[in-house]
């Protein structure tokens, strides 16, 4: 079924990038996503390090699909009160910091073998509605760049960020309209905030995505979120994965499930998800 589209985000296993790389190819995973190396976000690395990396990638049979990268996770104005999440090592910087880091990012991608960029919609204003032509200009902006250099952005629905949810992200997509910005659609993100990723989420998305993760998460009875294995959450993943085959699409999917138990390890936290993701899958 989705097979020999599937892959994980390495630091989602390890942060030892050849111990995930290993893993990866042990469970006949086909690519990887590349966002943190041994420590070190991939936007950082130099032209020696990427190189090298791609090596490693290719020697056991697997390719890099994308960056993930935390471009525009940022504040669009310093003086406005906003929300805030994970930049997995990056400092916070400004706007224009963060197009210089995009072309760097265009950069590493090339190198690296690959033509999709993860990229967010800004920290969350306290209204988002309210700074939409702001945010959109950006993201035109960046697209148009992505345009020139023949790379995709993604788009990922991020709740700390102003396309947070499946809604903003396609409404975003549709009035940036560039085919170099598409949706990054992660059903667990949107359970993830309290919102029902399958059929509502989707629904908006569909028509617009171009990549997909796999997490589920709930929310607990304290109002809190949490992250769990494939198929134990709310994001009902066996029948958003259907009704992707089932809507044609023919893009890739990347485990990032965010899920430690208990006790163990990032890699094991992803190894019981993926043998959730091969439960489910059988039944279908």
């Amino acid at each position: 079924m989705i097979w020999n589209r599937l892959g994980v985000l390495t630091d989602e296993v390890s942060p030892d990038f050849e111990k995930a790389l290993n893993w990866a190819a042990e469970q006949g995973l086909q690519h990887v996503e590349v966002r943190v190396v041994n420590g070190m976000n991939v936007s950082v690395l130099t032209d020696d390090q990427i190189v090298g990396i791609r090596k490693m990638v290719e020697e056991r049979g697997l390719y890099v699909s994308a960056i993930a990268s935390p471009l525009f996770k940022c504040v669009l104005d310093q003086k406005r009160l906003v929300e805030s999440g994970d930049t997995f090592g990056q400092k916070e910087q400004s706007v224009e910091e963060h197009f210089k880091k995009l072309d760097r990012v265009i950069e590493i991608a090339k190198l690296l073998g690959t033509s999709r960029i993860r990229i967010f919609s800004f920290w969350r204003e306290l209204e988002p509605e309210q700074y939409r032509d702001e945010i959109v200009h950006h993201l035109k902006r960046a697209g148009d760049i992505a345009a020139r250099e023949g790379v995709v952005l993604l788009l990922e629905n991020e709740p700390s960020c102003n396309g947070g949810f499946a809604e903003e992200v396609a409404a975003l997509v549709s009035a940036i309209d560039s085919s170099a910005v598409r949706g990054l659609w992660d059903p667990g993100n949107e359970a993830y905030g309290a919102r029902e990723a399958f059929p509502s989420g989707y629904q908006y998305m569909k028509n617009a995505l171009a990549h997909v993760h796999l997490k589920d998460a709930y929310i607990r009875q304290d109002g809190t979120p949490k992250c769990v294995p494939l198929g134990s959450g709310d994001a009902a993943i066996t029948a958003q994965i259907k009704a992707l085959e089932a809507d044609g699409y023919e893009g890739l999917f990347t485990i990032e499930t965010h899920f430690v138990p208990e006790g163990g390890s990032q890699l094991t936290g992803t190894r019981m998800t993926l043998d959730a993701l091969r439960a489910l899958l059988e039944e279908v």
